[in-house]
Parts: C-alpha cells; structure tokens; sequence
C-alpha cells in the first residue's frame, strides 16, 4: 500500500509548513488518475499522524476529476483513464490535462 508512504510525506509536509503550531485541518486534492485511494489515505491518516502536530486533525480530500484534451480535434473532455477515446472525434490521441493531482490544498493551523 504506497498511501501509507505517501501519507506519511503529507505529515512531513504539513509539519514544516505548520512551524511548529498545531494542525486543525488539512485538505488534499486528490486526481481520479493519480494512481491513489482516498480511502486508503483516510485509513493511513490516523496512524502517521499519531504524536507528530497532527494528531487529531480533520482530513478533508477534494476528487479531481479526470480531463482530456484530444490532440486531433482539441475538445476537451472528461476522462476515466488514460486510453479514453474522444467523444467529439473517437481519437485515441488524447493528452490528461487534469486529475493527476496530489497536493495539501490547505493547512488549517491553530
């Protein structure tokens, strides 16, 4: 499971960022094609959390959905993985321009 790892630099992140001050909130963004499971970084939350300015924040994980670009016709559309054809044009050529995110959107501290 990479979310735990993946998780654990969250902490170390927001840490740094929080300069020493308690974390009330943090919101990650989160692509539909990132290759990562909210779920699973919901479950690894608690655990790299325990001890550090964290313990006991509220997560909150905003889904960004996936968008394409066809790269024949230049539509731009919504995509669930990265072999979807163009709706307009049934291209297979299509570019992700959005979904692979991973980021701390916010840092609540206190």
């Amino acid at each position: 499971m990479h979310e735990m790892s993946i998780t654990q630099s969250v902490v170390e992140i927001c840490e740094k960022s929080a300069e020493g001050r308690r974390v009330l909130s943090v919101t990650l963004e989160i692509g539909n094609l990132s290759g990562v499971v909210p779920d699973a970084v919901e479950f690894c939350f608690e655990a790299c959390t325990r001890d550090t300015l964290l313990e006991g924040a509220r997560l909150v994980i905003d889904q960004v959905p996936g968008r394409g670009e066809c790269s024949s016709c230049g539509k731009e559309f919504p995509v669930r993985g990265y072999f979807d054809p163009c709706p307009a044009c049934g291209a297979y050529g299509v570019r992700v321009v959005g979904g692979e995110e991973l980021r701390v959107k916010e840092l609540e501290v206190e």
